[in-house]
């Protein structure tokens, strides 16, 4: 697959203890989106932040190192990103979720590892 020129960025920011059937929602967010054909996904780990509730997750407080942040970042063509947007709704996720254009400038996927 290769990718090029004007695309969209889809970052979710979860926390790192928001499950889907007792499982980490960032899997099943990655799952789906492999499923769906999506260019690819990273999930990235925090050390620290807050989100709407205010309270502050830090990995240098044992007591609140719980849930620490996670953004999934997703990167395809604008039509792709947009018919995926559906999953997320299905799954019901409490955080932040954003849409940016971006340029990609390179993006060439070599063989899988299914292949």
């Amino acid at each position: 697959m290769r990718l090029a020129g004007s695309a969209l960025r889809l970052t979710i920011f979860i926390g790192d203890s928001d499950t889907w059937h007792h499982k980490p929602l960032s899997a099943e967010i990655v799952r789906r989106a492999h499923r769906a054909g999506l260019a690819g996904a990273s999930v990235f780990h925090g050390v620290e932040g807050y989100g709407a509730t205010s309270l502050i997750h830090t990995s240098r407080l044992l007591s609140l190192s719980q849930d620490l942040p996670v953004a999934i970042v997703i990167v395809d063509e604008e039509q792709r990103i947009r018919e995926f947007l559906p999953q997320l709704d299905e799954l019901g996720i409490e955080g932040l979720i954003l849409l940016d254009p971006v340029e990609v400038i390179r993006y060439v996927a070599g063989q899988r590892a299914d292949e």
